[in-house]
């Protein structure tokens, strides 16, 4: 009775925990926000305490990514129960090839005794009724090898429907998540949620949106393998400057953004400034190829939230002052300081 009437206090607390910071109701942030007010994971409080600190807000895409590091490892997760699906196709298959490849060996060695009791008939003669036990021996393994490699074909095309079926599930799984596949930074999803999250509580922030410059003479001089390494590489480098609170996030192919709570426009150039720079020093090679590039540049727009801006308003002067930071000759940050 005591551990029920504990639940429901903690219950009481979590929930209006959820409606202050504007977390969906679902199953993932209720356990979350209730290991949080029952004090069980230190680790996780300190996780919500300063991503509160920092931003002032603990959006739904931080309360996910926090699930899935302190608590998801506790329960199944459906990428996990994709891969064991396929590692049990696999697996089943290898059996099936192997049973058929040793029925047909079998086979093999029936057929290699059979001629050499067929060279009998020349030497020692062979009667009727041995060669028709002969026969009858070589149409009974003929047939057995016929359904073993049916059997396999049969599996093989049962699997290639499982494996349909689970492909689509993994591209559910990778719509439904937060994070780019490629790059490991957020995606354009967690980007939509937390930009409007930060509009509803119409706090200061600032946004920067970053191109990688001639991205596409990369890609057409060095293979597109190579393109996707640099931004891993681009994507590293902008996630190890975000210290304080700020979030990097992949929008498009080569274009970036970050989020900056608190941050007024100077202070937002500033910090975009030094992240040009950081790109800047970046000197990429690809080990598996030995190529490497030594110069790789971006250019960058800076915004800040002003009190009645929606999303498109906010990303649209960023986007004017890329352009800008384009036409200019690239490798800069816009607009210019003051």
């Amino acid at each position: 009775m005591d551990e029920f009437v504990k639940s429901t206090a903690n219950l009481k607390q979590a929930v209006p925990l959820m409606i202050k910071y504007q977390i969906p109701t679902t199953p993932t942030n209720y356990a979350l926000w209730y290991t949080y007010v029952a004090q069980t994971n230190p680790q996780l409080n300190q996780a919500i305490d300063n991503s509160i600190s920092e931003t002032g807000v603990c959006s739904a895409v931080t309360s996910e990514q926090l699930y899935l590091k302190h608590l998801a490892s506790k329960t199944e997760r459906d990428s996990e129960q994709v891969k064991h699906s396929l590692e049990a196709i696999v697996t089943e298959l290898q059996t099936a090839a192997k049973d058929t490849l040793t029925d047909t060996q079998q086979f093999h060695q029936v057929l290699d005794a059979s001629f050499s009791e067929l060279e009998k008939i020349d030497n020692d003669g062979l009667s009727i009724d041995e060669m028709v036990a002969l026969v009858r021996e070589l149409v009974k393994n003929s047939q057995q090898i016929g359904k073993s490699t049916q059997i396999f074909r049969e599996q093989l095309t049962d699997a290639e429907k499982e494996i349909g079926e689970l492909k689509g599930r993994i591209e559910e799984i990778r719509k439904e998540a937060y994070e780019d596949a490629l790059t490991g930074a957020l995606n354009r999803r967690a980007f939509n949620t937390e930009i409007n999250t930060l509009l509803s509580v119409n706090a200061p922030f600032s946004l920067l949106i970053i191109d990688i410059d001639f991205f596409k003479n990369i890609n057409d001089n060095f293979g597109h393998m190579f393109g996707d390494h640099v931004l891993k590489s681009i994507a590293r480098r902008l996630a190890e400057s975000c210290k304080n609170g700020e979030t990097v996030y992949r929008i498009g192919g080569e274009e970036f953004a970050v989020l900056l709570p608190g941050r007024k426009l100077m202070i937002a150039r500033q910090f975009a400034e030094s992240l040009r720079r950081a790109i800047e020093r970046l000197n990429i090679m690809d080990k598996k190829t030995n190529q490497r590039l030594n110069s790789v540049t971006a250019s960058f727009g800076v915004a800040e939230y002003v009190a009645g801006d929606d999303d498109h308003a906010l990303l649209h002067r960023a986007d004017m002052q890329l352009y800008k930071a384009k036409q200019l000759g690239r490798n800069r940050v816009m607009p210019m300081s003051l």
